[in-house]
């Protein structure tokens, strides 16, 4: 499914990241974990993902910050998004001030989620 694109799951929270990674590597996804806003953009920059899985509510760089920072520079801005939040609202234009390809609902239905996937990559 996955054969091995590169994807950087950017969440806090260990348990969340665990069953995602999980699931992606058995879907042959190479996986790349950050758990707060500045590791998320380093890791960006290093390791050139080919989609980001991104949590909204982050330490010390908040996912909204992440993602202006990430679509406002060139060399990263084609690198998808999918926003990955229990703050998650169903009504497009309160979402569409934020440049990201894609929301997710929290908890995550990780089938649905591969299904996403195959769209973007």
């Amino acid at each position: 499914m996955g054969k091995n694109k590169k994807i950087l799951i950017v969440d806090d929270e260990p348990f969340c990241v665990k069953v995602l990674q999980r699931r992606l590597e058995y879907n042959d996804y190479e996986v790349i974990v950050a758990s707060d806003g500045e590791e998320a953009l380093a890791k960006t920059r290093s390791e050139r993902p080919d989609l980001i899985l991104l949590d909204l509510m982050l330490p010390l760089l908040n996912g909204v910050e992440v993602c202006s920072r990430l679509k406002a520079d060139p060399d990263l801005q084609q690198i998808p998004i999918i926003v990955c939040t229990a703050k998650y609202d169903h009504k497009p234009e309160k979402n569409s001030a934020l440049p990201v390809d894609c929301y997710f609902p929290k908890p995550i239905d990780v089938e649905l989620l591969l299904e996403k996937l195959e769209e973007f990559l």
